[in-house]
């Protein structure tokens, strides 16, 4: 793309790799720099209590929207939940309660307070739930003044439902009204709020022009798409998951701790990247700190991690973190921030297997998996190699804490209660 823009947003979006396609780059840049704030959306689903990893991207894009000062608008998809997002996936998302629904959201909202100013000012967030409109939808009325207006054909020629039905799985008639929910949500917030932008990963682009054509034919405004690319790390893998799970951005559901090593862990290809993705470093610096080598890369990993923590979880939580791992991996010691899975005495009876400790305190996902880590030699116990997955841990092993580790790179405190 040699498009030039002027609008410090789109500029922003170029230069740190946000962009992955535009509908209209000029008519959005011309928009952007008109001199009011622009109100642009992204819609979250509340499938889990929390966001993950996976989703920061998404969140940073609406940090810089009002940065570069426009107007963040944080969608919450309580009525398209009820649905489920078909986009490029194999089987039907699980339906979840309204109760569920409700107590996603309020965990989803605790994330974006850090990253957002909510407010009345013109470049404040705004955070609204579609439920809003969609509860209320009198389904002959919706059918005769929105669905007239999408062609099957058309629908069933988006990459999102072609690749679902070429590998012949079913999609339900329920899925299918997805796209054209997510349609009316662009229109409604363009109606309500003066809402011109959607943005979304790569994989909503058919879902973001279904909704630019609908407001286009239903109140004839000029509105936008923006999608960003979807990321994998430079080993293939979707960003967001872990060895041991999704990197979620709630604190009571990924420690601080865990979460800054997650970004301590980046490959030494995807430093400079992540660095402009997921910091507001300048760009030079990002460039710099990703071009080391060696050795110095470390150095580059830790200020990843930190910037990323420090935006997610506060100054405090990151500088403890890396006071933690280097206490942790350069002394051998046992960090304050650790994560700790304390036992009651009930829980320890007459002892409990070091195997079950290594499952509970999430080192590893099942028995199996930790017998098999004791067998490869990738477990420890106070940095000691374990060799016996049949060892007993009592009440007498527990009277100070024990430290477990599965490779180099995971640890956790066991300590008994009181």
């Amino acid at each position: 793309m040699t498009y030039h823009p002027k609008s410090d947003f789109l500029q922003v979006m170029m230069e740190r790799g946000y962009l992955a396609d535009c509908t209209d780059y000029e008519g959005l840049d011309a928009a952007l720099t008109s001199g009011t704030a622009c109100p642009g959306y992204i819609g979250f689903d509340a499938t889990a209590k929390s966001l993950h990893v996976g989703s920061l991207i998404q969140i940073m894009m609406l940090r810089w929207l009002q940065k570069t000062g426009h107007k963040p608008i944080t969608l919450m998809g309580g009525g398209t939940t009820k649905v489920g997002d078909p986009s490029f996936r194999a089987d039907e998302r699980p339906l979840l309660t309204a109760e569920q629904i409700d107590d996603n959201i309020a965990g989803i909202k605790q994330v974006f307070a850090k990253y957002i100013t909510y407010g009345d000012g013109p470049s404040d967030g705004l955070m609204i739930n579609n439920a809003e409109w969609l509860d209320g939808l009198n389904y002959l009325e919706f059918l005769r003044d929105i669905g007239r207006h999408f062609s099957v054909n058309r629908m069933l020629s988006f990459e999102s439902v072609k690749s679902r039905l070429d590998r012949e799985q079913s999609l339900s008639f329920l899925e299918f009204n997805y796209m054209i929910l997510q349609a009316y949500d662009f229109l409604e917030l363009n109606r309500r709020y003066g809402c011109i932008l959607q943005m979304g990963g790569s994989d909503q682009w058919g879902n973001i022009v279904n909704g630019i054509d609908l407001t286009r034919r239903v109140i004839d405004h000029e509105v936008y798409g923006l999608t960003s690319p979807l990321l994998t790390t430079s080993d293939g893998k979707k960003m967001g998951k872990s060895q041991d799970g999704a990197v979620w951005l709630n604190a009571d559901m990924r420690a601080p701790y865990e979460f800054w090593q997650f970004w301590r862990n980046t490959t030494d290809a995807d430093v400079g990247r992540f660095l402009k993705l997921y910091t507001e470093l300048p760009i030079d610096e990002c460039e710099r700190l990703g071009a080391l080598a060696g050795s110095e890369i470390n150095a580059a990993k830790i200020i990843l991690a930190n910037e990323v923590t420090t935006l997610c979880h506060g100054a405090e939580a990151a500088a403890a973190a890396e006071a933690t791992a280097r206490e942790v991996f350069e002394h051998g010691g046992v960090g304050d921030d650790l994560p700790t899975l304390t036992l009651t005495p009930a829980d320890l009876g007459d002892g409990i297997s070091v195997v079950q400790l290594f499952v509970k305190s999430g080192l590893a996902k099942s028995g199996k998996d930790a017998k098999r880590l004791i067998a490869e030699h990738g477990a420890k116990l106070d940095d000691a190699p374990l060799t016996d997955a049949g060892l007993m841990i009592d009440a007498g092993a527990l009277a100070s804490p024990i430290k477990l580790s599965a490779g180099k790179k995971r640890h956790a405190l066991v300590q008994l209660e009181g």
